[in-house]
């Protein structure tokens, strides 16, 4: 990393997702609407600020993996906090999250835009990403059947398969 990006990584590091006397902080909602322990949605949230790192400064397209992708969902819908804190005041660009067009071809771009990512992380920040948050590019686009449903109303069970 070199000076300005070292900077940039300090600024990102330190911005502000929870707002200070909320009910419901921002990572307790992800967490509540994932299913993901506390714990596990600060890590994650903490990858969702690398991936926007990466975003800056890989030089190319990045793909987040599915759980980074549920933060930056979320912090969409806080869109003071995203367009005006984050892209306006401390990236001083915008991010834009587009949806697939779908298809096989654009299925084998983003597989490689996604391992073009992983390879940005290691590079950038010296280390393999966590494999929890950041899985392989098999395990990532294994499947795409992913959908909110009410706890309070239904039991979900794992496929033993």
């Amino acid at each position: 990393m070199n000076d300005a990006q070292a900077t940039l990584w300090e600024k990102l590091k330190h911005f502000r997702l929870d707002e200070p006397g909320a009910a419901l902080p921002f990572t307790a909602r992800l967490a509540r609407e994932n299913g993901w322990t506390l714990h596990f949605a600060l890590r994650v949230v903490h990858e969702y600020r690398r991936f926007l790192f990466l975003a800056c400064e890989a030089g190319h397209p990045v793909t987040p993996s599915v759980e980074v992708d549920q933060v930056w969902h979320l912090h969409l819908v806080y869109t003071h906090s995203y367009w005006k804190d984050l892209c306006r005041d401390l990236l001083s660009r915008e991010i834009h999250h587009g949806p697939t067009q779908g298809g096989s071809e654009a299925l084998e771009g983003h597989r490689n835009l996604y391992t073009e990512t992983l390879a940005s992380y290691e590079r950038l920040f010296g280390q393999k990403p966590p494999a929890d948050v950041w899985p392989a590019v098999e395990k990532r686009f294994a499947s795409f059947e992913l959908q909110w449903v009410d706890r309070a109303r239904y039991w979900l069970l794992r496929k033993w398969w």
